[in-house]
Parts: structure tokens; C-alpha cells; sequence
């Protein structure tokens, strides 16, 4: 059975965790869009582990991972994070880790636009200034360059050569900034593209080759950062959803059997945006410290609110999504009452329709009680606390969609099946 995992809010729904989790039954792991920009996090022994482009997957014995033709590679970042993890003893190599062909790869000149591009804006989007953006746009107007380039060096020289003078036209004379040094940029990236050589392959001959085993797939951010469905312009630069699985790794030629969405039992998000659930009182202090809500790939403190069951409902039906694994409800432990979301309001009147834009949005309300006891740790659906149980219920109800894991720690192990 081939599986997908998709974040169904905006991203840091704890993926990484249940990719790590699931991935033991599983032979490949396959992430298939966005960049750096996304962290994964897993936590085993005590020992916190964290991804930016490598599948969470890779710390499995005996599994392959795969970075896809819809990944966008910043190759000091990914040689970064193959030594770090190499370092704590975890076994990577060209056997194990493969990067495809045709992976858009991130260079200086990205990172320097986008931080232009953010800096200038009236509006601020609030990207990482990693460069993924910038990249992307590279793609789509035909003079990206990719890991097939950055291989074999006299091709690399030819396209770096022309794009380069086009890039330096442009930081000169439209935004004033020093021109780029190509000299300098090909010996670099020449000595990037020579450690990495090993790892790259035409993922699609080898996928194809290795059909008939088990994959799973890696959603990086959440549906609601999607590029077409997400709170537009507040959003990542590719597509989030579940029908990206395929074309962001090349395997058009499997089925995939399985679409499980991941969400926290609150929501969250990192950057500007509309939020209708956010809590701006003392309260949202409470989900950053018990929920440790900084990002894992900024650190910059998150955005906290109540779990939004609206938005839920659209992004299981953008990826049709077969069932949930619902996350950190352990953060809700110390609340007396909780709030969800069971509906939407724009000038007082209650909208039945899913809105094109959340910026005037007002949540409708439904209060429950509380647990106020710690699950974390509980092994067993029946051991939760019956309020608990009631609050899961009311989720899946809602939904009218099968919560089949609930996870009540950060430790790999901590999850409960239903």
C-alpha cells in the first residue's frame, strides 16, 4: 500500500514525527515539493533530530529515501544536513538517499531576491529568505538550473554563464546591489555538485524499477500554504496537496492507495496571514511554551488558535483525504475549556460557502470542556480521559472523517491508535 502524508492547516502539524512513524512499515520514502523552508522534527531517546530536505524517514534501518523533481535544492543545505546526520551516526549514503535529476537547485542570487523581494514589499509575506520562491519562478520561466546541471561542470559552466549576466543586469541597474562574482559561484558550486554526484540519478528509472515495493510520500507545509488553494499571496511557492505526490516525484505510473492528513488538535502558522481562530491574549503564551511553537527552521515564535474545523473540512477535501492523525493534543492537557471552530461570519452573517479570502473572517464558536490532566504517555485510546475522547469524537464527527492516530508526545512512540 502506498501511502501519502499531507499537512492539512499551514504547515507544523508534526509530519516529520509521523512520517518517522509510519515509515517502519514502509520500503521508500519520497519527499516531493518545497525546500528548506519546511522542518521536520523527530525526537528518539532524547535526541532531537531535524530535517530540511531529507526525508524524516532516513533515520529508519533498511529504508530509501528519495528527494523528487519537485524539490528545489539548496545543495550547501542538503550537504549540511548529510553530514550533521552522518555525525550522530545515522548511515547515509548513495544507496540509501537519492536526489533527482531533475531538482531545481537554489542559488545566491535567489536568496538575494528574496530577501529583496521581502524587504520591499508594503505587504510582507513573511517568507525564510532561503531563496525557494526565487527558485520556483526560475523554473517556470525556463532558466532554472538543476542538479543534472550542476553535475557535470562544463554544462554547469555554460548555464551558470548565461544566467548569470541576465541576474547581474538586473541587481545592478533595477535594485542597485553588487553584481555576482562567477568565478567565485562555480568553484563553489562546482565543489557542491561533486559531492552530491553520487546521490543524483533519474529517480524515475529507479522508482520504476522498484514499483512493486512500498512508498510513502512526504508533504512538506500544510495545505493551506498551497500555491493555487492556499491564503494567497501568504503562501509557500508550489503546490501542498496530495495531487502533487506524483508529478513532484516522477512516479505517475503508481496508485496511491492512501491519503492521511495530519493536524494538531489547535492550530498554528509562522508568518503573515489571515488567521481567523488566533488567540492574541496571554493565552497564546500557554501553547508556545507547552507547545514549544517556534519554528524548526527560522525559530521565529509561532502564530497559536484554536483548532479550525472549516478549514479541516477544505483541506480534506482538496486532498481527499482517507483519514487523520491528529497531533500535540497532549498542549491541551492544562485547559479548562476549549474552543473550536464549527463555522465562518463576515459581517455578521454566516457564510455557507468556503471564502476565497479569510482576512475578514470571524470564527463561530463551539466551547467544550477540558481535560485538565496530562495524557502525554497514554499508550491506549480507552485510557484517554473521557473528555478527551469526547473532544476527539466531536472532531471526527464534525469532519466525517476516521481519526486513526492521535499522538500525546513528542517521543517517537507516543502515538495511539484508535
Amino acid at each position: 500500500m502506498n501511502i501519502a502524508v499531507i499537512g492539512l492547516q499551514w504547515g507544523d502539524e508534526g509530519k516529520g514525527k509521523i512520517i518517522d512513524y509510519l515509515s517502519a512499515n514502509k520500503d521508500i520514502i519520497v519527499r516531493f515539493s518545497g525546500g528548506n523552508n519546511a522542518g521536520h522534527t523527530v525526537v528518539i531517546n532524547g535526541k532531537k533530530f531535524i530535517f530540511h530536505l531529507i526525508p524524516s524517514g532516513i533515520l529508519r534501518e533498511n529504508k530509501i529515501c528519495a528527494i523528487g523533481n519537485g524539490v528545489v535544492v539548496d545543495p550547501k543545505v542538503l550537504l549540511e544536513e548529510i553530514n550533521y546526520l552522518k555525525k550522530e551516526g545515522i548511515n547515509v549514503s548513495p544507496e540509501n538517499l537519492k536526489v533527482s535529476l531533475y531538482a531545481h537547485i537554489i542559488m545566491p542570487y535567489h536568496r538575494a531576491m528574496d530577501a529583496i523581494r521581502e524587504e520591499g514589499l508594503s505587504k510582507k509575506i513573511g517568507t525564510t529568505k532561503r531563496g525557494i520562491g526565487p527558485c520556483y519562478m526560475d523554473k517556470v520561466a525556463r532558466c532554472g538550473l538543476r542538479m543534472a546541471d550542476l553535475i557535470n561542470p562544463k554544462i554547469f559552466y555554460e548555464k551558470l554563464n548565461e544566467v548569470l549576466q541576465e541576474k547581474n543586469i538586473l541587481f545592478e541597474r533595477i535594485y542597485g546591489k553588487l553584481a555576482f562574482s562567477f568565478d567565485d559561484i562555480y568553484k563553489e558550486y562546482s565543489y557542491y555538485g561533486k559531492l552530491l554526484k553520487p546521490y543524483v540519478c533519474d529517480l524515475v528509472e529507479f522508482l520504476y524499477d522498484n514499483k512493486k515495493k512500498s512508498f510513502l510520500f512526504e508533504g512538506a507545509q500544510g495545505t493551506f500554504l498551497d500555491i493555487d488553494f492556499g491564503t494567497y499571496p501568504y503562501v509557500t511557492s508550489s503546490s501542498t496537496l496530495s495531487t502533487n505526490a506524483l508529478l513532484g516525484s516522477g512516479l505517475g505510473f503508481l496508485k496511491i492507495n492512501k491519503i492521511i492528513g495530519v493536524a494538531k488538535g489547535y492550530t498554528t502558522r509562522v508568518g503573515e496571514g489571515p488567521f481567523p481562530t488566533e488567540i492574541k491574549d496571554k493565552l497564546k503564551d500557554y501553547f508556545l511554551e507547552k507547545g514549544k511553537e517556534f519554528g524548526s527552521t527560522t525559530g521565529r515564535p509561532r502564530r497559536c488558535g484554536w483548532l479550525d474545523l472549516v478549514l479541516l473540512k477544505r483541506a480534506i477535501i482538496l486532498n481527499n483525504v482517507s483519514s487523520i492523525i491528529l497531533t500535540k493534543l497532549d498542549v491541551l492537557d492544562n485547559l479548562k475549556k476549549i474552543k473550536v471552530c464549527v463555522g465562518y461570519k463576515k459581517n455578521s452573517k454566516i457564510l455557507n460557502n468556503f471564502p476565497v479570502d479569510l482576512s475578514e473572517i470571524k470564527p463561530v464558536y463551539k466551547e467544550l470542556l477540558g481535560w485538565n490532566t496530562s495524557i502525554e504517555g497514554i499508550d491506549k485510546f480507552y485510557k484517554l480521559p473521557q473528555k478527551t475522547k469526547e473532544y476527539i469524537n466531536f472532531i471526527e464527527e464534525y469532519l466525517n472523517c476516521p481519526i486513526n492516530y492521535i499522538s500525546v508526545g513528542e517521543k517517537r512512540f507516543d502515538v495511539i491508535k484508535k
